[in-house]
């Protein structure tokens, strides 16, 4: 009895195989546009031309890399600002509790606090707006 051969690799798609060719002619400026483009969002030639041509050419494109250093930096300094917070609000209760807290003190506090929770709630409702554009 033979043993049949196993084949190695990827399994050879059935459908949706891109056969076609579409060749252009462009200018060296169009040529380094292109090459531009497609470094500063981090995909291929063909991911750009593909998106920007069949599927929606106002579709906002964006470099998933970079965005994601991006969010990961806001993050750690939104991160940093909660725990200088929570550091001024332990020494005001130091402060509090010795009888040395003066009401303007607290009222500056407060107010800061309230700009950085304003902040904080526009930088989400900004982060479910890019995040919504990148499903769509």
């Amino acid at each position: 009895m033979k043993k049949a051969i196993k084949k190695v690799g990827r399994p050879e798609m059935t459908s949706g195989k891109r056969t076609k060719i579409i060749k252009a002619r462009l200018t060296e400026d169009e040529f380094n546009q292109i090459l531009i483009i497609e470094k500063s969002l981090g995909i291929t030639r063909m991911e750009l031309i593909r998106t920007r041509v069949l599927y929606n050419s106002s579709k906002v494109l964006v470099n998933a890399g970079g965005l994601l250093k991006q969010l990961d930096a806001i993050g750690a300094e939104m991160g940093r600002g909660g725990n200088n917070i929570n550091q001024l609000a332990r020494h005001a209760n130091i402060l509090n509790n010795e009888g040395l807290l003066t009401e303007s003190v607290a009222r500056e506090f407060n107010e800061l606090f309230r700009s950085y929770i304003t902040i904080q709630q526009e930088l989400e409702k900004a982060m479910r707006q890019i995040i919504r554009l990148m499903k769509s």
